[in-house]
């Protein structure tokens, strides 16, 4: 008998679609999404992602979890695809941002699978709860942004409490995931404590619910008054930074390009400035006021103080300023 054939049949070849179906709508779920789940003889996802495609399953053996079951979602993905079957296990948004992928790959990791497995896995990738919500309410993420889960099933809260403490301080825009359930409702109040410590009170907030779905709902708020909203677990909460402005009904978040060009004259360079090149206020620029501030006296606590900056990262720049200025003054050139 031939080995191949032998092995083949002891060792059926099965795969494991980790399949991110978007925000919720079918006119927002990737071909690929659609193709996956098509091609799918398992269909394995949480009940409410599973009625989101319930047009897209007749045939499939479909398996529904409940909440808090992603670990067992993963393991009936991983036994299904050892039978030599094709799994679609569904995420909402995309399966790598708070979504299926990752307790997926600990699952396999555990089973001692590796990419040369008999399994085949496959991420296909679709568009975020943060996406979704932020193309509802403007562009609100135009410029440097993050996310972070206010869950604390898994994560200790002083964990999750220091991450908003130093994105909050650091100016991102923030998208707060999982920021309110019928058990956990002090989390975004605790949120928001942190947040107004470096934050104004009237930073502006954006909260959607159900985005691209039959509930739907947008309310614009400010952080003074975030936690008094209808926030639940089907909320994404939008935080701006100190330039994010609602106007017209839209969020929107500055790129910078006032930093650079008067918008009022048609998009004329300021003085100071190069099309094409750093702000003068960028490293090579900053480099060099930094050095005549500390010649002119100005300490590196002082220094450190002035620009919200680590004492012993002002010390260490210093100590180094031309190589790294020329560097990338020939790296300007070059391009």
């Amino acid at each position: 008998m031939n080995t191949e054939t032998v092995a083949t049949t002891a060792r059926p070849v099965g795969k494991i679609m980790l399949v991110g179906i978007g925000p919720g709508h079918v006119d927002h779920m990737t071909a690929r999404a659609r193709a996956a789940i098509a091609e799918a003889d398992v269909v394995v996802g949480y009940v409410t992602y599973i009625k989101l495609v319930a047009d897209l399953l007749e045939g499939k053996e479909v398996v529904r979890k409940g909440m808090t079951e992603e670990l067992d979602r993963a393991v009936s993905a991983l036994e299904a695809a050892r039978s030599g079957q094709k799994v679609a296990l569904i995420s909402s948004g995309d399966a790598g941002v708070y979504g299926m992928a990752g307790p997926t790959y600990e699952v396999l990791f555990q089973a001692g699978w590796t990419p040369d497995d008999g399994v085949e896995v496959e991420i296909v990738p679709g568009a975020s709860a943060l996406n979704a919500c932020a193309a509802l309410v403007g562009a609100p993420l135009t410029h440097d942004f993050c996310a972070i889960s206010l869950s604390d099933l898994l994560t200790p809260w002083p964990t999750i409490a220091r991450r908003l403490d130093a994105v909050a301080y650091a100016d991102f825009v923030v998208a707060l995931y999982n920021p309110k359930s019928g058990r956990r409702t002090r989390q975004i109040v605790e949120a928001q404590r942190l947040f107004l410590r470096h934050r104004r009170p009237d930073t502006p907030v954006a909260i959607v619910k159900s985005a691209y779905r039959r509930r739907q709902h947008i309310e614009f708020t400010t952080l003074d008054r975030m936690s008094e909203q209808d926030i639940g677990m089907l909320s994404t909460v939008l935080i701006g930074n100190s330039n994010t402005v609602v106007q017209n009904g839209l969020m929107v978040t500055p790129r910078g390009y006032a930093n650079k060009y008067d918008m009022s004259e048609g998009g004329a360079t300021r003085d100071g400035e190069k099309a094409g090149r750093s702000l003068s206020t960028g490293l090579n620029g900053w480099l060099e006021n930094l050095i005549a501030d500390h010649a002119a006296g100005e300490s590196v606590e002082q220094l450190a103080t002035r620009h919200r900056l680590p004492a012993p990262y002002i010390a260490a720049t210093l100590a180094e300023p031309l190589a790294v200025a020329e560097a990338d003054a020939a790296e300007d050139t070059e391009a």
